[in-house]
Formats: structure tokens, sequence, C-alpha cells
């Protein structure tokens, strides 16, 4: 099993990595750094969020999340918005620009990933399917280690 886990987590970043510079290229996107990325799946996911709630949510130290939040708002993916209920604090969430621009990602990704599954045997394509349900538990597994 140590084998096993060295080498995945040996492959798990250059996969991620090519993929998205793949992804990017095919859907004609800018680079955004991942941090950034991260950053706008959550409010796609979450929608309007405080700093501090998409800090914790993300593991992310306040100072990094003031920063992220900066330059995704200056590239107008991010609006701020006074916090419902509260007028002191604000809150973020993505833009229309955003939305397309996670739009066009995930539908290049999809052709990228599509395209590289069908050069592969059936047997690979079926090791694959299979093992998803498996990386998801394992994701849970390192997030949680108390919790599975």
């Amino acid at each position: 099993m140590r084998d096993a886990a060295r080498r995945l987590s040996a492959q798990v970043g250059p996969f991620r990595r090519t993929l998205l510079n793949a992804s990017r290229h095919e859907g004609e996107l800018p680079t955004i750094p991942d941090a950034q990325i991260e950053v706008l799946r959550r409010l796609d996911e979450d929608g309007w969020a405080s700093p501090t709630a998409l800090g914790r949510s993300l593991g992310l130290a306040r100072s990094t999340v003031s920063n992220l939040v900066a330059a995704v708002e200056r590239d107008g993916l991010v609006e701020r918005r006074l916090a419902r209920g509260d007028g002191r604090s604000t809150e973020v969430g993505l833009t229309d620009l955003a939305r397309e621009r996670l739009r066009v990602y995930d539908a290049a990704a999809e052709r990228v990933l599509l395209r590289a599954l069908a050069g592969l045997p059936d047997a690979d394509r079926a090791a694959l399917a299979a093992a998803l349900p498996v990386l998801a538990r394992l994701q849970a597994a390192i997030a949680e280690p108390d919790g599975v």
C-alpha cells in the first residue's frame, strides 16, 4: 500500500495541472491561479459568502482569502455586497462573467477528458469508472480522518 500511496500522491498534482492547462487551452480561457479557481468553485457551490466563511470552508487564513478575493474582484469575477441581515459586514458572490468562465471550463474539460478516454482500451475506461467512487471515499477519508 505504501507504494500505491506514493504513486497516487505523485500522480494527482500533475494530472490536475495537465487537465487544467489542456482545458484552459481548449476553452480559450485566461490563466487563473488554482487558488482563485478554488474560491470561484466554492462560491459557485455555496452562493454568497462572507470572506470569513469562505476562508473557513477552504481552510485558508483570513489574509490569504482577502488577497484572493481582491484579485478575483479586480478581474471582474466576484462582487461584494453588504451581508443580508447585517449591514456591517460584506459578502462576495460570483459575477455572470465568472459563471460563464466556469461553464466554458467545465465543457472544455469534459471534451478533453472524452477525447483522452476514447483513446484508452475498454478495460482502462472501466477501471477508471470503477475507481471514481473509491476516489470520492478516499477524498472524504483524507478530509475527515476520524469520520470515515
